[in-house]
């Protein structure tokens, strides 16, 4: 089957922004607490407190989505050279298992012990996979009616939890009792630490053998975000469906444009008249569907200029990251990053990064890893290594 290029560029530019956490552009603004600028690329480069999205809110989406998006392609791939049903399920569980597996490995670097933790993007594709692969089998009736009742379905569950009464206490599950980020009124019910999915990681996760009994996580983030997830693929799937069928580029390109409208559209309504906020940390069936609609806009944006215009030339730097994202993803999440930052303290002195002064330190170490972790791949991609699971 024919790679549709804006969809590896998509995926390239996700994994170059995950990739580009090495820059730290957070201190820089600390040190430059004046710069509205930097402030401002400092924002996206982290993650909103709880409602609300920045720009790095979007990459964990937009890698979900991919996966949906390129599904269709991959069953088609796998039966064109011969595969039958069984042996797609056998190679979908064995790549279910090693996502979660590799997700939980990383997770564990540097710790004492195996740190179990299944919120992080790998293992929540890991976990959902299977599912998403079965759907793919069905209908696109069934697809749809599937969709709908993950919305759904984890909106009831949030909403019919008891929300926290006003005894409860915030502190013990590491939120400051005068928070200003929770909800009253029907969207309490979708606050930090003290919702459903909290509760059942209090007694998920210490099935595990830990360090300390599970009580929360610091950041709110929970293992049963992997339903609405398979949400997020499904909407790629869906997407895929499209750039697949579709009689014409413009007709695909209005598509998408088209469906990302409407997503982001009845989101924001969910999320304004209070029936359920935007919450990237807990997946929110809100946040689903505006995040969903946003990866809409954006590979439509890169189906117009790569697609239907035929401009690539550019898009070679970013082609390059997207062909490989697993192998990008365990550069910039495993210890590569900091091997390289090691390596260029000992051959360029231990105060090379301040070239440009103290405040832009990480700036100036962080490019300097950056390109040697794309040089890596660009190794990768002339010798034709693809890192597939």
């Amino acid at each position: 089957m024919q790679r549709i290029a804006s969809v590896d560029v998509y995926r390239g530019t996700v994994m170059l922004l995950m990739m580009a956490e090495v820059l730290n552009l957070g201190h820089v603004a600390s040190e430059l607490p004046a710069s509205s600028c930097w402030q401002f690329l400092a924002f996206n480069q982290s993650h909103v407190p709880w409602a609300g999205l920045s720009l790095h809110d979007l990459i964990q989406p937009s890698f979900t989505f991919l996966v949906g998006v390129v599904l269709p392609y991959s069953v088609a791939s796998r039966r064109s050279r011969g595969a039958d049903t069984r042996s797609l399920l056998i190679h979908t569980f064995k790549r279910s298992l090693i996502l979660i597996l590799l997700g939980i490995f990383l997770r564990s670097l540097h710790r004492e012990q195996t740190y179990f933790t299944f919120e992080d993007t790998l293992t929540q594709i890991g976990l959902g996979y299977p599912f998403l692969v079965l759907l793919g089998f069905a209908d696109r009736k069934t697809q749809l009616w599937a969709f709908v009742g993950i919305i759904v379905g984890y909106w009831l569950l949030f909403a019919l939890y008891p929300a926290a009464g006003p005894d409860f206490d915030y502190t013990a599950v590491g939120v400051p009792a005068d928070w200003s980020h929770h909800y009253q009124g029907l969207a309490a019910h979708w606050n930090k630490n003290s919702n459903a999915a909290w509760a059942f990681d209090t007694w998920f996760l210490n099935l595990f053998p830990r360090e300390t009994p599970f009580l929360f996580n610091g950041g709110g983030y929970a293992t049963l975000s992997f339903i609405p997830t398979l949400g997020t693929m499904l909407l790629g799937l869906f997407t895929g469906h499209i750039l697949q069928s579709s009689p014409s580029a413009r007709f695909t390109l209005l598509a998408l444009l088209k469906w990302g409208i409407v997503l982001i559209a009845v989101g924001v309504l969910l999320h304004f008249t209070g029936i359920n906020p935007v919450v990237k940390r807990i997946w929110t069936p809100a946040w689903v569907l505006v995040s969903g609609g946003i990866c809409f806009l954006w590979l439509a944006g890169f189906y117009w200029i790569i697609d239907y215009r035929g401009s690539r030339k550019w898009a070679f730097f970013l082609k390059v990251i997207g062909m490989n994202s697993i192998a990008a993803y365990v550069i910039a999440d495993g210890g590569m990053k900091n091997y390289i930052t090691d390596a260029l303290s000992t051959h360029l002195g231990a105060h090379y990064d301040q070239l440009l002064g103290v405040p832009y330190a990480t700036l100036v170490s962080g490019i300097l890893v950056l390109g040697l972790e794309w040089l890596i791949l660009y190794w990768m991609y002339q010798r034709k290594i693809f890192i597939r699971i």
